[in-house]
């Protein structure tokens, strides 16, 4: 790969990473610092095939298209299918518990696995 077309496809990926969001969920595991790390490993060493160059750019044009929501724009979800007959508050009570997990204290988590594991029915 050429110097300019590295440079290209390498501030390509930098710029789709820093806009790609932080995992809340998993802090010390960031989908920015694994793809980062390896994509500039594999772009840094000298002797790339044609196949290897075309291969990064697809991973960079990958990365970019689900930054910019290219396939929830494209496939509108519409109807009901959100909403499951057998348990119509499904995604919104996942949404909510994904977003409440990050900040549950210790004993909150304790609680939350007991609660899991003891039903009462």
């Amino acid at each position: 790969m050429s110097g300019p077309a590295r440079t290209r496809v390498l501030r390509s990926l930098q710029e789709g990473l820093t806009k790609w969001p932080r995992d809340p969920l998993r802090p010390d595991c960031q989908l920015q610092d694994v793809v980062g790390k390896r994509l500039e490993k594999e772009l840094s060493s000298s002797s790339l095939s044609a196949a290897q160059v075309e291969a990064q750019l697809k991973q960079v044009n990958a990365l970019w298209s689900l930054v910019e929501n290219r396939y929830q724009n494209k496939y509108k979800i519409v109807g009901n299918l959100m909403e499951p007959r057998s348990n119509p508050t499904h995604y919104t009570d996942l949404i909510k518990e994904l977003q409440e997990a990050p900040n549950r204290t210790f004993f909150g988590r304790i609680a939350k696995r007991l609660g899991g594991l003891i039903r009462f029915s």
